[in-house]
């Protein structure tokens, strides 16, 4: 009698030791203690109200340091949220906002404002399950607000 090796049971035995085998494979957490020397509030004002929008809406990718959920130490979550964070913060890292040059700094301004306004920012896979970083109307009137006083500061 042939029985062949790819019978339901044995792919979803392979496929689950392949799960558990994942879970050993740990991905370098965005985690930072100390504060960066280059972090926007120690080079321009951010009123507290825009400071809570920015941790509660921003931060978690756009930042040194995220505040990791409990899913997020499953594979291959742990690798979707380190390519969302690493890619984040490629494009926008508040920690690191003073050591851009002036024009690069005026243009990651500019796209706040429009990423923010757009809807696009903050992701929605990521409002899924963070309710609370969906940004109200009134919470794009303040950042476009703030934006547009530190434009004017930008050296």
């Amino acid at each position: 009698m042939n029985k062949s090796f790819f019978t339901i049971k044995n792919i979803l035995t392979v496929l689950l030791l392949m799960f558990i085998g994942i879970q050993f494979i740990d991905v370098k957490k965005n985690i930072r203690q100390d504060q960066s020397a280059n972090a926007i509030e120690n080079y321009y004002n951010v009123p507290p109200k825009v400071k809570s929008i920015l941790k509660t809406s921003c931060y978690d990718c756009h930042s040194n340091n995220t505040i990791y959920p409990s899913y997020s130490k499953l594979q291959p979550v742990k690798w979707w949220l380190a390519d969302h964070v690493n890619s984040g913060k490629r494009h926008l890292n508040f920690d690191e906002f003073n050591s851009y040059s002036r024009e690069k700094k005026l243009e990651k301004l500019d796209e706040i404002v429009e990423t923010v306004k757009e809807g696009e920012m903050p992701l929605a896979s990521y409002t899924v399950i963070h309710q609370d970083a969906k940004l109200s109307a009134s919470d794009h009137a303040e950042i476009e607000k703030w934006v547009n006083e530190i434009k004017k500061e930008v050296k």
